[in-house]
């Protein structure tokens, strides 16, 4: 099975930014923790990220022949973006949405997901866990 690993805006600071909210975990650790585990379950994991919404959607084009599924990361994304959400939508792809932090938790604005009901399935609060989770989710 192929996965898509699709990481948003300020994702590249992963370890720099707010440790105390996101961890202490970089990109390129991330990265390489989900591909040993799909390694491991068998499966190929690409991994893309981007600060720019247009190249997110690119990315979503590109993949929907190759990718069985995809582990997405939309960032502040998620609160605005119906053109990811109509990309979604349009690749036909199972997309499970991940956020390292709880954002049901945190503010208000930050609480809203315009993907949410496109997603096949969402994993919040649970840090690098998460993402593992969702690529183990995926491949049931």
């Amino acid at each position: 099975m192929n996965i898509l690993l699709l990481n948003g805006p300020n994702l590249n600071l992963l370890g720099e930014r707010e440790p105390e909210i996101y961890g202490k975990t970089t990109l390129a650790e991330l990265e390489a923790l989900v591909y040993q585990r799909a390694r491991e379950l068998g499966a190929e994991v690409r991994a893309f990220q981007s600060n720019h919404e247009g190249e997110l959607i690119d990315e979503l084009h590109q993949s929907r022949r190759w990718a069985n599924g995809v582990i997405f990361n939309p960032g502040a994304f998620t609160h605005s973006s119906y053109a990811l959400r109509d990309a979604i939508v349009a690749c036909k792809l199972r997309v499970v949405e991940v956020h390292l932090s709880d954002i049901t938790q945190r503010e208000p604005w930050r609480r809203v997901s315009v993907l949410e009901e496109v997603c096949a399935h969402r994993v919040l609060g649970k840090g690098v866990a998460g993402y593992l989770e969702a690529l183990e989710w995926l491949l049931k």
